[in-house]
């Protein structure tokens, strides 16, 4: 066997470790979508680096080389519906951390309502019970491509296949009680809007009369002065 390579960091941590505005929105990320670790978030940090920097140093060269980079790079994006049809490398650069972790399969997993929560999508991931496009992913980090999503299923051979899977259950009670929720929001919504259309009404109402006075009073004086 040959000697092992010498393995380079993925990620590089921050500079300064104790900015208390950076480790509040590292926790606030954590929270959102479920990582492990700060290291996660460092390792989509570096990423998003590096697609930046390739995309600033093609913007500035005029080349045939830089023009098959720029077209791959943008090909390669779609790809993952980082970018639209219409995309350039001005729309690379603005680009952030969160739209890296939304094309996570552990984000894809919550969002499709396979699991009660972020945390739980991780744990299903790992302990096998979720296929992408016919095979198992136990990487909570995929990164989910525009034609996967719709592949994203529990395994064939896993329990939770089953719909009569108590946590199949508490997820299908959990949908209901969102929608309950979001029938409630647009209900408040109409009664605030009828509420606000007949204060409207009523306000009309109370001004239309003064101003019908007003116009007969100028309309007398009129008259007072015309007979002088």
């Amino acid at each position: 066997m040959g000697s092992p390579r010498r393995l380079r960091k993925k990620y590089s941590k921050p500079l300064h470790p104790w900015r208390k505005s950076r480790i509040d929105y590292e926790k606030k990320i954590l929270e959102q979508y479920g990582l492990k670790n700060k290291r996660e978030i460092w390792k989509t940090d570096s990423n998003l680096r590096r697609i930046l920097q390739q995309a600033k140093r093609l913007i500035s060269l005029d080349t045939e080389q830089a023009q098959r980079e720029k077209t791959q790079l943008i090909n390669r994006l779609m790809k993952y519906s980082l970018l639209k049809e219409s995309g350039n490398l001005d729309d690379v650069l603005s680009l952030k951390i969160d739209d890296l972790l939304n094309r996570r399969l552990q984000t894809f997993v919550y969002r499709k309502n396979l699991a009660n929560s972020v945390k739980q999508a991780r744990q299903f991931i790992v302990h096998r019970h979720i296929s992408v496009n016919g095979q198992k992913t136990t990487t909570p980090s995929y990164m989910v491509k525009e034609d996967e999503e719709d592949k994203i299923l529990y395994s064939g051979r896993s329990p939770l296949s089953n719909p009569e899977h108590p946590e199949i259950n508490k997820i299908k009670s959990r949908m209901k009680e969102i929608e309950i929720k979001r029938e409630k929001v647009k209900e408040d919504k109409r009664i605030e809007e009828k509420k606000t259309k007949e204060e409207r009404k009523e306000k009309v109402k109370k001004v239309k009369p003064s101003d019908k006075s007003e116009k007969k009073e100028k309309k007398e004086i009129k008259k007072k002065e015309d007979k002088k």
